[in-house]
């Protein structure tokens, strides 16, 4: 399921929203480098909490495609790009966005509700806990009639929750928050009425695309 073969060309093709936003926020951070336009890039986008509570409500989405290094966005896009492409090819390009995009959004709101002005913050962490919280939907509704399945994910959830209360630096609020933000739309899209079929495919039961 998370085992990646494709070519670049294929990888692209196949999965298109997930190549467009790796692609973004690797160019926004190298834009970052720029003398002026990287300050004004990391001054306008970053999350927060004062200037939000001023009218700026652009920064509950700008900070999903900022990062604080390199490793950081390495992380991140090493993360869409393994578990993102099962997820696509599931629900589908729209709604695949959209829980991307709320579940990163969510963090942002959360963030800005629990904790104090001078709080700042950036990372598109919340939004990849939004495809976990996807798949956890997944496994609510499947997980008996996939023991394999159940077997890869719920580790990779478990241990994704525990790392980031233990990982220093984490704003673990956008994490918990984009994780049921994507629990919550999972439980829509993967509702059992709305699956098509099951098929065998190298001896694992994959779910076709739902409707």
């Amino acid at each position: 399921m998370f085992i990646r073969n494709e070519s670049f060309s294929q990888y692209i093709r196949m999965y298109p929203v997930i190549s467009a936003l790796i692609a973004l926020n690797v160019l926004i951070f190298l834009l970052g480098f720029l003398p002026v336009i990287g300050d004004r890039i990391i001054l306008f986008g970053i999350g927060y909490n004062a200037a939000i509570a001023d009218g700026e409500y652009w920064r509950f989405i700008t900070p999903v495609f900022l990062h604080a290094g390199f490793m950081h966005l390495l992380f991140n896009m090493f993360s869409l790009f393994l578990f993102g492409p099962e997820l696509e090819r599931l629900t589908g390009k729209v709604r695949f966005l959209t829980i991307y995009l709320i579940a990163g959004i969510f963090g942002s709101f959360a963030t800005f509700f629990l904790h104090p002005p001078a709080y700042t913050h950036v990372g598109a962490s919340g939004a990849i806990f939004g495809i976990f919280g996807a798949f956890g939907a997944l496994l609510y509704y499947g997980g008996r009639a996939l023991p394999q399945l159940r077997q890869i994910l719920l580790p990779i959830l478990v241990i994704s929750v525990i790392m980031t209360f233990l990982t220093p630096n984490v704003n673990a609020t956008a994490h918990i928050a984009g994780l049921l933000a994507g629990f919550l739309l999972g439980l829509s899209y993967f509702h059992p009425k709305r699956i098509v079929s099951w098929k065998k495919k190298s001896g694992n039961r994959n779910i076709r695309r739902i409707k």
